[in-house]
């Protein structure tokens, strides 16, 4: 509760860091994320430079961050369910340098992990039922 308060009582400027920490990213490897300079990325979090709608817009899709969790601190700091824009990217930039066979073959073991998270999830929720 104190670090909901915390937050809540935290600038925009701050939250920015707390969500950085949150993802163990550096300050720039945050910036290259989201097109911004270190050295902006710095004076951000040391509330010297002011965070634009056009900075949360990407702070918010990249990250898939909870726009206002990031404006006012309420809520939760990340979007439930939200694949972060950079995961897709990154993952789409790899794949594409692998050759045909391995792309297949990552794309057959994706159809695999997707059918066992269901049977997963199905397997917790019967578990959940029982009790």
């Amino acid at each position: 509760m104190k670090n909901q308060t915390l937050v809540k009582e935290a600038s925009v400027n701050q939250r920015v860091k707390i969500l950085r920490k949150s993802l163990n990213l550096t300050q720039e490897g945050f910036a290259k994320k989201i097109f911004v300079s270190t050295s902006f990325q710095t004076l951000t979090e040391l509330g010297k430079k002011k965070v634009l709608d056009r900075h949360i817009k990407l702070i918010v899709t990249t990250f898939g961050v909870n726009e206002v969790w990031l404006r006012t601190g309420e809520g939760e700091m990340l979007e439930k369910d939200a694949t972060p824009d950079y995961k897709i990217t990154e993952t789409i930039e790899i794949f594409k340098q692998l050759n045909p066979y391995f792309q297949d073959f990552i794309i057959d073991q994706l159809h695999k992990l997707l059918e066992y998270e269901k049977k997963e999830k199905k397997s917790r929720k019967s578990r959940l039922n029982t009790i």
